[in-house]
């Protein structure tokens, strides 16, 4: 017996675990014992690994699965009556669904749950209704909850979702930055330097390129702006997803007639492809806090980001970037456009990219914000 206060931290798949909490939990073991908890994978064998800590695989299926979810459910509520936790602490809906309901069944104490984004405030008709039920559920199972940002607590409570007190630590977030690992090392500007194009100007997207993303109106903003200013290109940085939430099939043929648009796919390091960059584009509908945000913030770029929880919340319209309405391919041409022949504006917003990042995001920051958050309940 460790006489440590047991967390067991649990997400649906075990690459949350991986890069959500890189080196967190071996931050955490200094004073208390963290078991993981998530579906199996290599992700979840490199947390063990890498974090000298417990983990526990329990298969956890990505949609709603009645049969599948009921032996998981079991299985769970099998897995924190052997374990013991003082607390049991979520992310992602389908491990709170099951991970939280199962802890308040089994009388653990303390049941946090971190939502890092809400899928109900852009749906509609009976789907936003199921939403809604399913984050009050969650809601009404946890002890403590914790949204990752001033823009979903509002959500939150402005629908109702519950009425306990609800908590943003630090500025929001729950990875946090490492700002030695994302500078322009001569190592990153190496890479970027073989991918950069000093002859063109470089919008970068990194993140899943599916139309949720707003990939659709990114695709139509910059065709159009390149026709009028032919020295841009447009990098896409991730991968396609053809199952959900496909991009249309107007988007992908002008993608591939366009050669000033790249598709790069996944990239195992991003930092060299935000480096070759002159502007970082979110255009997305909907985020929890997006850490590509981040990532480019840290790196220097200035970014134009859709007036969406999370993006508009680590973007100051006019100081590090610029926000836009989201779904609309003009608003997002005119931002481009402004970003390119503004470039006092554009020298303006990346001399202040970084510095805001530091001061509100750095990963030992974020860190201190989740103990202080551990030791007012745990002791």
């Amino acid at each position: 017996m460790s006489g440590k206060k047991k967390i067991i931290r649990m997400a649906n798949i075990p690459v949350s675990l991986n890069v959500f909490c890189k080196d967190l939990f071996r931050n955490l073991s200094d004073e208390y014992e963290i078991v993981a908890v998530s579906s199996p994978g290599k992700d979840l064998d490199e947390v063990a690994q890498r974090e000298g800590i417990k983990t526990v695989a329990v298969p956890i299926a990505r949609r709603m699965a009645p049969f599948k979810d009921i032996v998981t459910f079991f299985r769970l509520i099998m897995v924190f009556r052997r374990e013991r936790p003082d607390m049991v602490h979520t992310m992602g809906h389908k491990a709170a669904i099951l991970g939280q309901f199962a802890a308040k069944l089994t009388g653990v104490k303390h049941r946090v749950h971190t939502f890092t984004g809400l899928a109900f405030p852009t749906a509609s008709g009976l789907a936003r209704w199921v939403l809604k039920k399913v984050d009050k559920f969650i809601c009404w199972c946890s002890t403590d909850i914790i949204p990752e940002g001033k823009g979903v607590m509002n959500d939150l409570q402005q629908n109702k979702i519950t009425r306990k007190p609800l908590k943003v630590l630090g500025y929001g977030n729950i990875r946090g930055i490492d700002l030695d690992v994302y500078d322009r090392t001569p190592e990153v500007l190496a890479e970027a330097s073989g991918i950069r194009k000093e002859d063109l100007f470089t919008f970068v997207f990194v993140g899943r390129v599916v139309a949720d993303k707003g990939i659709n109106e990114l695709v139509e903003a910059f065709c159009r702006l390149n026709k009028e200013i032919p020295c841009t290109r447009l990098i896409l940085v991730g991968d396609r997803d053809s199952g959900i939430d496909p991009i249309s099939a107007e988007t992908s043929r002008k993608i591939e007639e366009n050669p000033n648009i790249v598709e790069a796919g996944l990239q195992k390091d991003v930092r060299p492809w935000y480096v070759a960059s002159d502007c970082f584009v979110l255009p997305s509908y909907r985020e929890g806090f997006p850490n590509s945000v981040i990532e480019a913030g840290a790196l220097g770029l200035p970014s134009i980001v859709t007036d969406i929880n999370g993006a508009n919340e680590i973007i100051i319209d006019g100081k590090n970037g610029m926000t836009v309405p989201s779904k609309s391919a003009d608003a997002l041409y005119s931002a481009m456009k402004r970003m390119i022949e503004d470039s006092a504006f554009r020298q303006s917003a990346a001399a202040c990219a970084r510095e805001l990042i530091a001061s509100r995001y750095e990963r030992s920051y974020v860190w201190k914000c989740l103990r202080e958050f551990y030791k007012e309940k745990l002791g």
